[in-house]
């Protein structure tokens, strides 16, 4: 059972709640197993943060793509803004002790820890986040 679903959104925070409503869709409708749900939800509103916040410098005016697909067992997410990128070569490591108490830096390594596979595409401005939906990470208490 393959799915695609791709949807535009303006780059403002309210506009969030419309991929919060796809991930809980599909998991509402068995596409998404309850392991693998968690950890695509925040990767999914993470990614969407970045583009909305970063990418989009919280211009409402400007907007931002996201596209899921699932193929078998695989899923995917693209995230992607208009903005013009960024250096995902050269992050600093949020668990050095000089970066503990930064406010931001986390989102990407989050991300990286709860997904099969991150990359940055088109300069960053597009993140892709696969899912391997049978052997989802689960993060402990």
């Amino acid at each position: 059972m393959n799915t695609r679903i791709a949807i535009r959104i303006n780059a403002q925070l309210e506009d969030l709640a419309k991929v919060e409503a796809i991930i809980d869709g599909l998991h509402e409708e068995g596409k998404l197993p309850e392991e693998a749900y968690g950890n695509v939800l925040v990767v999914a509103t993470e990614a969407t943060l970045n583009a909305i916040n970063h990418g989009s410098r919280g211009d409402s005016c400007k907007e931002v793509d996201f596209v899921l697909s699932i193929e078998g067992k695989t899923m995917t997410m693209e995230v992607s803004d208009s903005g013009r990128g960024f250096d995902f070569e050269n992050l600093p490591d949020p668990t050095d002790p000089a970066n503990l108490e930064k406010v931001n830096g986390r989102g990407i390594y989050i991300m990286k820890n709860l997904s099969d596979d991150l990359e940055f595409l088109n300069a960053g401005a597009t993140v892709k986040v696969t899912f391997e939906l049978e052997s989802a990470v689960t993060v402990g208490a």
